[in-house]
């Protein structure tokens, strides 16, 4: 007969660690929401912000609001990376979302997150509007959401033009 130097209560709470150390290394991990476009520009920070900004309003949508770190962390006296998240929306797809799902408003607007990169280049990253209102499965919410799709990508594929 062998004896074990640990304790059956110890063996339980080590494989408890383990287990814990496993799920936490898998959620690092963990890629970007699915649904979830990202391009790499060739632009500045500056530069592919104005672009989006130009893009957003050729394609009549609304820059509803916008929220930046790198600003605020400027504002601080500190320096980090460009990020800047644009919100955008259009009034008459906000009464059609509401229409179809109240619970869907928390939705809007939908963002765009632009990225300064170590290069100088900027990364443009979005979700699809198909992919941020499909777990509602609301028919005319899917409609609304791949007309949005096409209006999202016109606005990326403008904006990250050479």
């Amino acid at each position: 007969m062998t004896t074990s130097w640990i304790t059956p209560a110890a063996q339980r709470l080590l494989f408890l660690l383990v287990l814990l150390l496993i799920g936490t290394a898998h959620a690092e991990q963990a890629g970007p929401v699915t649904g979830t476009v990202t391009l790499r520009t060739p632009f500045g920070f500056a530069e592919l912000t104005g672009r989006v900004e130009q893009a957003i309003q050729a394609n009549k949508m609304g820059l509803v609001a916008q929220a930046s770190a790198s600003r605020g962390a400027a504002a601080r006296g500190v320096t980090i990376p460009g990020n800047l998240v644009l919100m955008v929306f259009r009034n008459d797809y906000a009464v059609r979302m509401l229409e179809a799902s109240v619970a869907a408003g928390i939705e809007a607007p939908l963002r765009l997150y632009l990225t300064e990169n170590s290069d100088g280049s900027t990364s443009l990253t979005y979700r699809l509007p198909s992919a941020v209102f499909a777990p509602y499965g609301n028919p005319e919410l899917d409609s609304m959401a791949r007309e949005l799709d096409g209006i999202f990508d016109a606005i990326v594929t403008e904006a990250a033009r050479p």
